[in-house]
């Protein structure tokens, strides 16, 4: 049975679908809004990743205490090393994407991270699975990698774009391993309040480094809004979307919204910072565009 047709077969499913959509759009803004962020009070990449990571933790630890889900939270090692590891990777995740968008752009640095995490994915599901992945899986990844190096090779990207390439690898990394995590849910500690727990973590985590550079928001209200935005919408809303569309419609279709992240990126990146894709970028972007194609046809 096809991802297709099994994501389609109950109103359960199609709703997931909804969500993941949903997820892909609403992250597809938080580039761009981390780096209006940054550019509107000289915050550095460490400190809006520590901004989203907090303000979006508190939010959905909030929304995990009115509901009574941290009532029945185990106090135990196992449990903190859960949310300690979770926090580490998202910490790294955050820190490096909005160095990888400081160093070339928004619409590149997130097509190249979310490029690389089905690759990342795929790879290390064959490593866990212990078997090869099928004919159709590996096709499209080389037509994304391909997408991939028309995207990042052509000389238009920035002087930095190696580095920047190299952060949003290192971000693409920190999501794929956490997107492996196979481990059973412990008792009391769901999602929801192990994504509130683990972002607020990895905020702390980024909160010492921040300081040695500045972490002082001027009192206005476009900023304060921009870090309560970049909390709620890409982050708080977009994270507890996907993990409740996944769980509705599988894991064959998470790549929804993969996609649609840089899809929007790219588009509020053209339309918001006036940035220029050339042809080859453009002939990238299709590649990418046919290779989550192929992909979704070929996941069972």
């Amino acid at each position: 049975m096809s991802a297709r047709s099994s994501v389609s077969a109950t109103p359960s499913s199609r709703s997931g679908v909804a969500l993941l959509v949903l997820a892909g759009v609403l992250w597809g803004t938080g580039g761009l809004a981390g780096s209006l962020l940054a550019s509107r009070t000289g915050l550095t990449p460490v400190a809006v990743a520590a901004y989203r990571l907090l303000t979006g933790g508190l939010l959905i630890t909030g929304y995990a205490l009115i509901t009574g889900r941290l009532t029945g939270v185990p106090r135990s090692r196992r449990a903190l090393a859960r949310i300690a590891t979770a926090g580490l990777l998202l910490a790294c995740f955050q820190a490096a994407y909005f160095a990888a968008i400081a160093a070339t752009s928004v619409g590149l640095a997130t097509l190249t991270t979310m490029v690389a995490v089905p690759v990342l994915i795929t790879a290390g599901a064959a490593c866990l699975d212990r078997r090869r992945p099928s004919r159709r899986a590996l096709l499209s990844l080389a037509v994304a990698l391909a997408g991939l190096f028309l995207l990042i090779g052509s000389p238009e990207a920035g002087p930095h774009r190696a580095a920047g390439t190299g952060l949003a690898l290192l971000a693409a990394a920190g999501f794929a391993a956490l997107s492996l995590d196979r481990r059973a849910a412990l008792p009391g500690l769901d999602r929801t309040t192990t994504t509130g727990l683990g972002f607020i973590s990895g905020g702390l985590l980024l909160v010492p480094i921040a300081l040695t550079t500045g972490m002082g928001i001027p009192a206005r209200p476009e900023a304060i809004a921009a870090v309560l935005f970049l909390g709620l919408v890409p982050t708080a809303i977009a994270y507890s979307s996907y993990f409740l569309g996944l769980r509705q419609a599988g894991p064959g279709a998470a790549q929804i919204a993969v996609l649609l992240e840089p899809l929007t990126a790219t588009l509020l990146a053209v339309l918001v910072h006036g940035e220029q894709l050339t042809g080859r970028q453009i002939a990238g972007a299709l590649l990418i565009l046919l290779s989550t194609t192929v992909r979704e046809d070929s996941t069972a």
